[in-house]
């Protein structure tokens, strides 16, 4: 639906904040948002809770679901945004083929400042463990994809105020 609002999809590794800046980012637009996280069937997050990573074929469901939620905001004709790791380039493929509207944003930062992150937080499946995991399939987004890419290291409203700012066609 080339004429469909626009969709965020806001990307990165565990710990670098998607929900958080997610939900600020929808919030400062007045946007829908969903947690990329929701989409996951029971058999993943029992997987990830167990520390074992999830494999590509795990991954599909998750991804078509999501892909989902992006066409019901282009039927309903409201704009979006979603927070997922977006890992590998044939994940950020899959949800942007047939949808011009989606623009990616990578949320970017050190193993260190992440672990960190990651060690404080309590109650989420995502074990500190498989962050290795992570980085091992992360595939920073490529030029010829066009995705804003955005330190972790500010706090989270700076981080919205520089998406903000890199797409002014959306305030």
């Amino acid at each position: 639906m080339p004429d469909a609002p626009p969709v965020f999809i806001v990307m990165g590794v565990a710990g670098t904040g998607k929900t958080t800046v997610g939900a600020l980012l929808a919030g400062r637009l007045g946007w829908r948002y969903a947690e990329a996280d929701d989409f996951h069937p029971a058999a993943n997050v029992d997987k990830m809770s167990a520390g074992i990573p999830l494999n590509d074929a795990d991954r599909v469901p998750w991804l078509e679901a999501i892909g989902r939620w992006i066409d019901e905001r282009a039927a309903a004709g409201e704009p979006g945004v979603v927070s997922c790791s977006g890992l590998k380039r044939a994940y950020r493929d899959r949800l942007r083929r047939g949808r011009p509207q989606v623009r990616v944003v990578f949320l970017e930062g050190s193993r260190e400042l992440i672990m960190r992150r990651l060690a404080a937080r309590h109650g989420h499946f995502m074990r500190v463990e498989m962050l290795d995991s992570q980085f091992a399939d992360l595939e920073p987004p490529a030029p010829d994809e066009g995705a804003t890419t955005v330190s972790v290291e500010p706090p989270p409203g700076e981080i919205v105020e520089a998406i903000l700012k890199a797409h002014p066609d959306v305030t």
